[in-house]
Parts: structure tokens; sequence; C-alpha cells
């Protein structure tokens, strides 16, 4: 019988191995020959599903996003709002080593979407999902009447809150910010915007 190859999850193994490269090395040492012999394989067998370093890398970049969506997406609502909301915004952020890699791969999309319009439209995507989490989570507690009575209106919050969470992610990346640092302003914020509920 002939073997039955399963080239999701080759592409997956793929995958993992740009954002080891990325990690280690950074993104400019990306190439199908380095990526290849991270995953150990041959430069042509990776050929047969990435042509180009640019699709190779969007495809990790797109893998980045959905590994985090589907990790919010299975959490649970409960606990105080303040808490769900700082535990989903974590997700998103380089609070640990796996976190660490995502958010670096995605970031790194910053300055290669400048000089290619494939890549440009992964970093559109990764930035649109972003706003659209913040505003989301903002839209919710306020319909909830959960956000304090002088927070500024839900579509400059959401705007405001995803600024912070994004440039305390390139702080903590770019070593500036320790991750207690960098979730302790997180908190900060939070803690503004939603206040204890009366007891």
């Amino acid at each position: 019988m002939p073997k039955v190859v399963d080239h999701a999850a080759r592409r997956a193994e793929l995958a993992e191995a740009v954002w080891r490269v990325i990690d280690r090395d950074g993104v400019d040492a990306v190439s199908i020959r380095s990526v290849a012999a991270e995953a150990g394989w041959s430069s042509g067998a990776l050929r047969h599903y990435f042509a180009t370093r640019a699709e190779l890398l969007a495809f990790a970049c797109e893998q980045v996003v959905e590994r985090v969506a589907a990790r919010i997406g299975g959490r649970g609502g409960t606990g105080a709002p303040r808490e769900a909301v700082r535990a989903i915004l974590l997700e998103t952020m380089p609070v640990d080593a796996a976190r660490t890699t995502e958010a670096a791969v995605a970031f790194a999309f910053l300055a290669l979407g400048r000089g290619d319009p494939a890549l440009a439209r992964v970093q559109r995507a990764h930035f649109d999902g972003m706003a659209g989490l913040c505003r989301d989570l903002v839209e919710g507690l306020g319909a909830a009447g959960l956000l304090a009575a002088d927070a500024a209106p839900p579509g400059v919050l959401a705007g405001r809150l995803h600024a912070l969470v994004d440039g305390l992610s390139v702080q903590c990346l770019a070593g500036h910010l320790e991750p207690d640092e960098m979730t302790g302003r997180l908190d900060a914020y939070l803690a503004e915007i939603i206040p204890e509920p009366a007891p």
C-alpha cells in the first residue's frame, strides 16, 4: 500500500521550523535552505510545499495567528471580567517562550510587509485581527456596564487598548521590559478602565 502523507501536518512542521529559525537567528536567516535544514528536509522536498521564501513566511505567520485565535476561542468565559480580559490579551503577548516566539514572528512582518505586497497582506490580517479582538472586548464590557464611568468612548478605548498591547509586546521583545513589567503595565491600565464591582 502506498504511504499516506498528511500534507497539513507536514506544512505545520515546516511552519514550526520557520518559527525556530526566527527565534534563534532572526527573520533574515529564514530561507528555503535554512528552514529545510531545520526541519531535516531537503530543499527540493520543501519546495513541493512552498515555492518561495515569501510563501513560507506568510504561511508561518498565518499559522501563528490561527494558533493564538484557537487558544483564545478555547478559553471559557469564567472569572471576574478584568481577569478574563487580561487572560485573553496575554494569549497574544510575549509572556513565555512559546508566546515570545509567536510575537516575534508576527511583529517581524511589520518590516517584511513594507517590501512585499503579499507579506503586507499577512501583516494587515494580523493587525486587523488584533484590532477586532480589542474592539470586541471593549464593546462586550460596555454592553455589560463594566467600563469605568469616565472611560473614553468604546471606539477610542479599543484603539488605545490595541496600541498598549502592541507597544508593550514590542518593548518586551526588544528587551526594554521584562515580562512581569509588561504584564504589570497591562494590569494598571485594565484597572483604570474596568473598576472592581461595588461590594
